[in-house]
C-alpha cells in the first residue's frame, strides 16, 4: 500500500510519516509539499532510519505520486494569525484546501483511493472534500475526534495511574469547541470508570476541560502538536491498510446516524480498506446524543457560510 502525505514538509505531516514508518504497515510513503525540497529532505531523513525499522520505500516530491496512491492524507494548513477571527482562519484554510483538492483531482487519483483529511477545521474540510472529489463519500474520512479521543484516554489514565492502553473512552461530534465526551461507555481494563479504584465523578469536568484545551496547551508550550497527531493518523491508516474494520471516532458525511444528515462529524465508525464501512449508533445517554446533534447544528451553520463563499 502507498500513502501520500500532502503537507509532508510540516510538523504534522512529518510526524505522520514517522509514525507510519515505525508502524511498518504500509509499503511506500510519499512526502508531498509545496516546498518539494523540504519534502525530499523529510523523506531522506526518514529513509536513513529504514534499516532499523521496516522495509519501505520512502520518497519525496509532488502530485506525481497521487495516481498510484492508495491513501491520500492531507495535513497542509495555515495557522491562526494574531487577532484573526476563527471564521477568517476557516476561510483562508478552505481556500488553500480547495486548491489542494483541485491539484489532487487533476493528478487523477485511483477510483479506490481513500482520502484522509487532517487539515483544520477538519469537519468542514472533510465535507468540502466529499463534495468536490469525484469519489464516493465513504472514501473521504476526516481525522475527526480520533486525536481528541486518545488525548482524553491519556489524561484519564494519568489521573488514575491506570494503563493507557487499557483506558477506553470516546469523544464524538465536532473536533472543536462542541466536542462531546462519552462517559457512558468509558472503561479501564473492562471496568466502568465508577468501579475503578480512585475514580470520583468530580474528576469528569476537569478531565474533559483539559482534553478540550489540549491542542491550545500544546501550542502554548511547544508551538504545535505533532507526535500525538501522527499516532492518530497512523491509527486510521492502519485500519485501512489491514482492513481491520475497527471502530474509530472519525469524521464523515452523515446520512442519518443519531438523526444527523448533510454534515461531517465524528460518530463511532467502522473503518476498513474501503473507507467508511459502517456507522454504529451506540446506545448513549440522552444528553450525549443531544450534544452530538448540537455539534452538527453548529457545524451546519459554519458550512452554510463557507459554502456561500466558495460556491
Amino acid at each position: 500500500m502507498k500513502v501520500s502525505i500532502i503537507g509532508g514538509g510540516g510538523l504534522v505531516g512529518s510526524c505522520a510519516g514517522y509514525a507510519l514508518q515505525c508502524g511498518g504497515i504500509v509499503r511506500e510513503i510519499a512526502m508531498l509539499d509545496v516546498n518539494e525540497e523540504l519534502a525530499v529532505g523529510q523523506a531522506l531523513d526518514l529513509m536513513h532510519g529504514g534499516p532499523s525499522v521496516a522495509d519501505q520505500n520512502i520518497v519525496g516530491g509532488g502530485y506525481e505520486h497521487i495516481p498510484d496512491s492508495d491513501v491520500i492524507c492531507i495535513t497542509a494548513g495555515l495557522r491562526r494569525k494574531p487577532d484573526e477571527s476563527r471564521l477568517d482562519l476557516i476561510n483562508r484554510n478552505t481556500d488553500l484546501f480547495v486548491s489542494i483538492l483541485n491539484e489532487v483531482a487533476a493528478a487523477g487519483p485511483k477510483s479506490s483511493a481513500i482520502v484522509l483529511v487532517v487539515s483544520n477545521p477538519v469537519d468542514i474540510l472533510t465535507y468540502v472534500a466529499a463534495e468536490r472529489l469525484n469519489l464516493p463519500s465513504s472514501q473521504v474520512i476526516g481525522l475527526g475526534t480520533q486525536l481528541d479521543t486518545i488525548r482524553f484516554c491519556s489524561l484519564i489514565a494519568q489521573e488514575l495511574k491506570a494503563p493507557p492502553t487499557q483506558t477506553k473512552a470516546l469523544i464524538l461530534g465536532e473536533h472543536g469547541d462542541s466536542m462531546v465526551p462519552i462517559w457512558s461507555s468509558a472503561t479501564i481494563a473492562g471496568l466502568p470508570l465508577d468501579k475503578y479504584p480512585g475514580w470520583n465523578p468530580g474528576m469528569a469536568n476537569q478531565l474533559f476541560k483539559r482534553t478540550r484545551g489540549s491542542g491550545a496547551e500544546v501550542i502554548k508550550r511547544k508551538g504545535g502538536a505533532g507526535f500525538a497527531v501522527g499516532i492518530a493518523i497512523r491509527d486510521c491508516i492502519e485500519a485501512i491498510a489491514l482492513d481491520r474494520r475497527c471502530v474509530l471516532p472519525v469524521s464523515s458525511v452523515q446520512n442519518g446516524c443519531y438523526g444527523i444528515r448533510d454534515v461531517a462529524l465524528s460518530v463511532p465508525t467502522v473503518v476498513g480498506r474501503s473507507g467508511v464501512v459502517d456507522r454504529l449508533e451506540m446506545d448513549l445517554w440522552p444528553k450525549e446524543v443531544q450534544g452530538i446533534r448540537s455539534s452538527g447544528t453548529n457545524l451546519r451553520k459554519t458550512l452554510d457560510v463557507v459554502s456561500q463563499r466558495i460556491g
